[in-house]
């Protein structure tokens, strides 16, 4: 059984940074395919950054392009987002995702296996 436990989130104002971790279990991290979603009361849940199981690709919503900078560690079964200029529109609960399939890379939620439990994000302004 593959888990996800986010951790990272919390308050800050806008303009400050946060960096949110995700530990997941599993022997074949190096395999997954990992992403952060995110979503705000009343909306749908939506795609902020993605790596691919490799490390080498990148992928962002236009939305935290130039902000946040998704990174994994692989020796140690990780994925990071770091979130700088945080603005109020960013505040939301934020999940961590893997793909398990073999995917190179995951940008929606129907090519999720596995989610985390999500880790709230609060911007003041």
């Amino acid at each position: 059984q593959v888990q996800l436990v986010e951790s990272g989130g919390g308050l800050v104002q806008a303009g400050g940074s946060l960096r949110l971790s995700c530990a997941v279990s599993g022997r074949i991290f190096s395999s997954y395919a990992m992403a952060w979603f995110r979503q705000a009361p009343g909306k749908e849940r939506e795609f902020v950054a993605g790596i691919s199981w490799s490390g080498e690709r990148f992928y962002y919503a236009d939305s935290v392009k130039g902000r946040f900078t998704i990174s994994r560690d692989n020796a140690k079964n990780t994925v990071y987002l770091q979130m700088d200029s945080l603005k109020p529109e960013d505040a939301a609960i934020y999940y961590c995702a893997a793909n398990a399939r073999g995917l190179y890379y995951v940008t929606t939620p129907d090519e999720v296996d596995y989610w985390g439990q999500g880790t709230q994000v609060t911007v003041s302004s």
